[in-house]
């Protein structure tokens, strides 16, 4: 069990960021959560629940409940599936990509104030050290992405 320390420091660091990240996305007027979604469909074609649930990391559950209200804001649209009668298609309104516009760039300001504090070889390490941990995941979990 010698994974444990840095399970532990794994998990801290993402709580870490975390507690630096969120309360300034909800400065911004958004939650997390609907800050991921408008994120994730900048730039993309319209996708089903199940790919944005995936590429989002939330859970199809409690995604259709953010999706429903980010709709009712006017931030997504949602409209049937023409390759699947049983699925619906999200997309990111008008009103969704001016919210992006406004909101990402401050965002990732406020972010790189934090991660201009390593070195670039210190992020290159960061990147491939969990992209590594990721792989044995995937690899032991055998789980298909999208």
């Amino acid at each position: 069990m010698n994974f444990l320390p840095t399970l532990k420091a794994l998990v801290r660091a993402y709580q870490a960021f975390e507690d630096y990240s969120a309360p300034h996305i909800r400065s911004l007027g958004l939650t997390p959560v609907q800050f991921d979604v408008i994120a994730t469909l900048v730039n993309q074609p319209p996708m089903t629940f199940k790919e944005l649930g995936f590429k989002t990391l939330i859970s199809k559950s409690a995604l259709t409940g953010v999706v429903e209200r980010m709709a009712q804001k006017g931030m997504l649209t949602i409209c049937d599936n023409p390759d699947d009668a049983r699925s619906q298609k999200i997309a990111l309104s008008i009103k969704g990509k001016k919210i992006f516009i406004k909101v990402f760039p401050a965002h990732i300001h406020h972010l790189d104030t934090a991660f201009n504090q390593l070195s670039e070889n210190q992020l290159i390490d960061i990147k491939e050290s969990l992209q590594k941990l990721r792989a044995v995941f995937l690899t032991k979990g055998n789980i298909n992405e999208p």
